[in-house]
Order: structure tokens, then C-alpha cells, then sequence
């Protein structure tokens, strides 16, 4: 009896997992689809790692909507995010920087935040950068499927965020799309649990 009884909570855990997964999955690809891209005072680039001191092809993606962006007027200032990874020497934000820098954007229109590690750092530190800056508005720039979390962030940290997602992406077959579906699933359920508690919005 025991042991049945055992097997049905164990059951009624899976499912609940499953379907909590099932709704943050959905909710992550229907926020993949908006895109709120206008005039703005920045564009704010989330950072996607960096191999060797340059940018990965995932960053590369964000790097170049932001150059277009940038170019087609949306705003006249770039903020680029991230820090450094233990087994980097160079941070996302700077490595992100030299890359910008060989596309000719000018300097004086580059900022960067080289603290973060997670996403919702990228706005706290972001955040001071725009407030330092008088900059009140930013089209946030990352992946389709990371955006549902970007802008949640977004709120919490107090940055009038609009989401701008990348129109190409690395992550095409499911062979790729299903795991970081995955983990982005999970990023959300704990970032999700985490501000209960924390209750971010309250600093």
C-alpha cells in the first residue's frame, strides 16, 4: 500500500512538473514573437559569452540586430552587457566593445557594464549606466526565446525596457531549440521563485 501510494505521489510530482513546463515553455514562445522595436534613448545588448576574447556566434547575432538598429536610427547610444567568466580574460562588455568598435560605431556612443553574470545584473548595472547617462528608455537586445525573462528582469530592476529580439538566431533545428528551451524553462521557474522571496522591484 505504501509503496502504491508512493508511485502516485511520485506520478502527480512528474505531472505537475510537466505541465508547469509545458505553460512556461509557452508563455516563453509567445514572448518570442513580440517584437516593440522604436525610437529610444539606448539599445541594451544582454551578453552571450565570449570564447578567447571573442564574441560567440550567439552574441555576434545580438551584436549585429543592434548594429542595425543603431544604424537605422532606433537609438543613438549602445550599452553592452557582461562580465567576466572565470575562464575568460576579456569581458563579454569589452570583447563586445572591439567588435563594435571594427564595425565602425564610434566609441563615444558605446558604453559598457562589465560586472554582471546573470541576466538580471545585466540591468541593475545597465540600469546605472542609463541613470547616469539621463537615458530613460532601452531596446533590449537578446535571442527570441531568452526575451520572456529579459523583460521580466526589465521591470524588476526598474529599466523601461522595450523587447527588440534578434530577427535571425543560432538556435534553428530542435536539436538545438529543445535544450535551450529547456534551460530557459528552468532559468524562469527559479528566477520566478527567487523573486518571491527577493522581491526585487521593492529596492
Amino acid at each position: 500500500m505504501r509503496k502504491r501510494r508512493a508511485v502516485r505521489v511520485l506520478l502527480l510530482v512528474i505531472a505537475a512538473l510537466l505541465l508547469c513546463f509545458a505553460f512556461l515553455a509557452a508563455a516563453i514562445a509567445r514572448d518570442a514573437k513580440t517584437d516593440e522595436t522604436r525610437a529610444a534613448d539606448c539599445i541594451l545588448v544582454l551578453g552571450a559569452g565570449t570564447w578567447e576574447g571573442e564574441v560567440s556566434p550567439v552574441f555576434r547575432e545580438r551584436l549585429s540586430h543592434a548594429v542595425e538598429l543603431y544604424r537605422a536610427g532606433a537609438a543613438k547610444k549602445i550599452i553592452l552587457t557582461g562580465g567576466l567568466d572565470p575562464k575568460n580574460t576579456v569581458t563579454d562588455a569589452e570583447a563586445a566593445r572591439r567588435w563594435m568598435a571594427a564595425q565602425g560605431i564610434p566609441a563615444e556612443d558605446l558604453f559598457t557594464e562589465e560586472k554582471s553574470r546573470y541576466t538580471h545584473e545585466n540591468f541593475v548595472y545597465a540600469r546605472e549606466i542609463m541613470e547616469r547617462e539621463g537615458m530613460k528608455t532601452a531596446l533590449v537586445v537578446s535571442d527570441p526565446l531568452h526575451m520572456k525573462r529579459a523583460m521580466l528582469c526589465a521591470r524588476d530592476f526598474g529599466v523601461e525596457g522595450y523587447a527588440s529580439p534578434t530577427p535571425t538566431t543560432r538556435y534553428r533545428s530542435a536539436r538545438s531549440i529543445v535544450p535551450f528551451m529547456i534551460r530557459e524553462a528552468g532559468c524562469l521557474f527559479a528566477y520566478g521563485v527567487w523573486r518571491i522571496f527577493a522581491r526585487p522591484w521593492n529596492r
